[in-house]
């Protein structure tokens, strides 16, 4: 499985989106699957990071600031750029921001190693840019919006996504950790946590495209008209990843995680987010889930085109 990563994302997502046309009625017991399946793929992920080697990863000052500003500086410009083609429909429009502005925190790891990056220091970073993103997410979002972002968005499903899917899984993660160094049966229970990674991304993306299929009804129109500003941003932040890997003047590897960070969103952590939403803006959570179709098709591309646009020297 590990060696067809791809293959098997793109056949859950089919199957997913199969069974939501198929059998609409299973979306709402799908959705409430949702965040259990994810804080697993989440814990299994924060149990691939070391508390000794995140403590040492925050030495690596250069990298670290490179993922703090391609993040939290350059998207949210591209996005400034580009959302003058979204669609005027505040779901619409919350859906896109939403995605964009989070940074990707699961399988960027996975693609990013693919393309020779350092997926070991992506990783590490990842809770960093999972507080970084939660802290700034609602002050992005109310200079997006504006003041009236308030009337429609409650800062009560934030935190409860922040415990849930971020404090309690990496808290279960290092607490694995302290027990597989001290008992056999703590390293057999990380070990077989750590080889169902990607079982259970393929099981949340299923989850996520299924339950979330039956919403487009009349959207469809919304919807498709933002396919095109998320190819555009898998583009402009392909370019721009690389301009802040050349500021940083970071190695080969360093540069091409990067971009990565800089491309990947994070739709499953904020799908949570999107479905916390009052009912006449339940759109907002589909657009979300097509950011995760168009992204998958585009990782698939930067796997090929990222070590092409930053050659080994």
């Amino acid at each position: 499985m590990e060696r067809h990563q791809v293959a098997v994302y793109l056949g859950a997502m089919v199957a997913g989106t199969a069974l939501g046309l198929a059998a609409p009625s299973a979306g709402p017991a799908l959705e409430h699957a949702i965040n259990p399946v994810l804080a697993a793929l989440l814990y299994v992920t924060f149990l691939q990071v070391p508390a000794a080697d995140l403590l040492r990863s925050l030495r690596a000052g250069r990298f670290l600031a490179a993922a703090l500003v391609v993040n939290f500086v350059v998207v949210p410009a591209v996005v400034a750029a580009l959302f003058v083609f979204v669609p005027d429909d505040q779901a619409v429009r919350i859906g896109v921001l939403l995605v964009l502005l989070a940074p990707c925190v699961d399988y960027v790891i996975v693609f990013s190693g693919l393309a020779g990056g350092s997926n070991q220091r992506l990783l590490a970073a990842t809770p960093l840019l999972l507080i970084g993103q939660m802290l700034l997410l609602p002050l992005l979002l109310w200079m997006f919006m504006g003041p009236d972002l308030g009337d429609v968005v409650e800062a009560g499903p934030f935190l409860e996504a922040f415990v849930f899917l971020i404090v309690i899984p990496l808290t279960l993660a290092w607490l694995t950790q302290a027990w597989a160094t001290r008992r056999a049966a703590g390293r057999k229970t990380a070990d077989g946590a750590t080889a169902a990674m990607v079982p259970l991304m393929a099981a949340t993306l299923f989850t996520v495209v299924a339950s979330q299929i039956p919403k487009l009804g009349g959207s469809l129109s919304d919807v498709a008209r933002v396919i095109p500003v998320y190819a555009a941003f898998l583009v402009a932040m392909a370019f721009a990843g690389l301009g802040v890997a050349r500021l940083f003047r970071l190695d080969v590897p360093d540069s091409r995680a990067i971009v990565f960070t800089g491309a990947t969103r994070n739709s499953l952590v904020v799908l949570p987010l999107a479905l916390a939403l009052p009912d006449d803006l339940a759109v907002a959570a589909v657009v979300v889930v097509t950011q995760t179709l168009v992204e998958v098709i585009g990782m698939v591309v930067y796997v090929r085109a990222v070590p092409r646009l930053v050659p080994a020297r």
